[in-house]
């Protein structure tokens, strides 16, 4: 699939750990709190050397904007719809052994191809408005999946740690995904 790559390099962070990732339960759009050990992975990127030209922006789900908080405090967080996690509909509370294939547009959902399109235009419009800083993205498993499909292997990979910072790096024609 041939796509316009972003302007730039991005990294990604997925939220610390959930409540439902804890407890192995499909989230998606429903907004569940970090748990104390979420609190602590956010609050541990905070002493990572981060540069200086940074532009943050977050999931507007709390999960994400607590991260964003915790992890670069002092920092402007903006917020923008289209890092939000999928729309999962009626799987939404249900363990994860019983979510649906991706390809496949659960009830009351959101399907895969509109999330593509939406990490899509959310991405590349982030990484254009910001050609001088680093954008830094704090979002979700689905959000980093979506990403890898789009500039990096084609395929969605193993489900991204949290609070792990993803370097996306323009190398050739794709983006290159390397953990920091």
């Amino acid at each position: 699939m041939s796509r316009t790559r972003p302007a730039r390099d991005f990294c990604l962070i997925r939220h610390g750990e959930t409540t439902a990732n804890a407890a192995g339960i499909i989230a998606g759009v429903t907004d569940v709190p970090l748990t104390a050990q979420g609190r602590d992975q956010a609050r541990a990127l905070a002493e990572r050397p981060w540069p200086d030209d940074m532009a943050v922006y977050a999931s507007p789900l709390n999960r994400a904007l607590e991260t964003a908080r915790l992890a670069l405090p002092g920092r402007q967080v903006r917020l923008h719809p289209g890092l939000r996690e999928r729309d999962w509909g009626v799987f939404e509370g249900r363990p994860l052994a019983r979510q649906p294939d991706r390809e496949d547009t659960p009830d009351q959902g959101e399907p895969w191809a509109d999330m593509l399109r939406r990490v899509e235009a959310a991405i590349l419009g982030i990484c254009a408005e910001h050609p001088d800083a680093l954008p830094v993205l704090i979002c979700h498993s689905g959000v980093i999946r979506a990403a890898r499909v789009l500039w990096t292997t084609g395929d969605t990979g193993t489900r991204p740690p949290n609070a792990t910072p993803l370097l996306f790096r323009t190398t050739g024609p794709d983006l290159t995904e390397t953990p920091l």
